[in-house]
């Protein structure tokens, strides 16, 4: 196997005596497109940051192309394209002048800088809108002016932070249709995102949560691994509801908020026991096959919701 584009080896970074990311090893190829799904408080944010150069990596523990990114931020710059999550476009301005001021910053300048702002602004399909203000933009096509920026130096890797933030679902598709077409170009792609259905569409994906890698593979694997299907339940005493399904099944439901959850393979065979041996405890019942928010329970043991809302309150307090 070639070497990785990414190799991050028991990385650890604390704000204080907050850990924000814990003892992470993991390892991306170039070519694919990557991402880290978590909830707030994971950690994603902070190892984004650092991948993008923000912030310093402690010595040995990150290697991008091969680079120290501990003594080697500078070139490591030259070789990636960053697309944060908060705009950072001058609305005042058209989207060839965004470009153009952007280049500046690489120290790219007359015809060259013509050339690939006009190179950047096609693939993202604004070539006909390079002259108008991107205040008139809709949130979609703002945020196509963004990657063209993240791609004007050429980048071997994109790093995209939450890059479907704001976006109505139809330029969401139109979003990853253009990520696929710069996927397919060479350019590798980092994401970080909370969006299961976008998580879904990832060549792999690492699941955070509490600083912790919790699992990394692709979507499809992840899923199979459920081993089954999901089968949940709901009812007015959940409580009651599981002691009575471990007593005369033998069964243990793991509790997600209000229901119970269970892994079966062929679970719709398995209702009606289920029912039977709860009479009148069973309010709904609903069997699915697995998805990414099954596995981010398998996992963490908790819902993203609850892990969410937990990790606010904490950073509330």
């Amino acid at each position: 196997m070639t070497q990785p584009i990414v190799d991050i080896r028991h990385l650890t970074y604390s704000y204080g005596p907050r850990v924000a990311v814990n003892d992470l090893s993991l390892t991306i190829q170039s070519g694919e497109i990557f991402g880290f799904l978590g909830p707030n408080g994971s950690g994603k944010t902070t190892l984004f940051r650092i991948l993008s150069t923000l912030i310093p990596a402690p010595a040995g523990t990150v290697t991008m192309f091969g680079i120290d990114a501990a003594d080697g931020m500078q070139e490591i710059r030259k070789r990636i394209g960053v697309v944060f999550q908060s705009p950072s476009l001058d609305k005042q301005l058209s989207a060839a002048e965004n470009l153009r001021h952007h280049g500046h910053l690489y120290g790219i300048y007359g015809t060259e800088l013509a050339e690939r702002s006009e190179n950047a602004l096609s693939r993202l399909g604004l070539l006909d809108r390079a002259n108008d203000r991107v205040g008139g933009f809709s949130g979609g096509m703002q945020r196509r002016v963004e990657i063209a920026k993240g791609l004007l130096n050429r980048p071997q890797l994109l790093l995209l932070d939450e890059p479907s933030t704001g976006l109505d679902p139809g330029a969401r598709i139109d979003l990853w249709q253009t990520l696929h077409a710069i996927q397919a170009t060479g350019v590798t792609i980092l994401l970080t995102t909370h969006l299961m259905d976008e998580a879904d569409r990832c060549s792999r994906l690492a699941i955070m949560a509490r600083g912790k890698l919790m699992a990394c593979d692709t979507p499809t694997a992840m899923k199979q691994g459920i081993g089954g299907d999901v089968i949940t339940l709901t009812s007015r005493d959940p409580a009651a509801l599981s002691a009575t399904l471990r007593q005369h099944l033998g069964v243990e439901m793991t509790v997600v908020g209000s229901a119970l959850r269970l892994e079966r393979p062929e679970g719709h065979k398995f209702v009606p026991q289920l029912i039977e041996a709860a009479a009148g405890l069973v309010d709904s019942v609903s069997v699915g096959k697995p998805t990414l928010e099954d596995v981010f329970i398998r996992v963490t043991g908790k819902s993203f919701a609850e892990e969410n809302a937990e990790r606010e309150m904490q950073h509330a307090e």
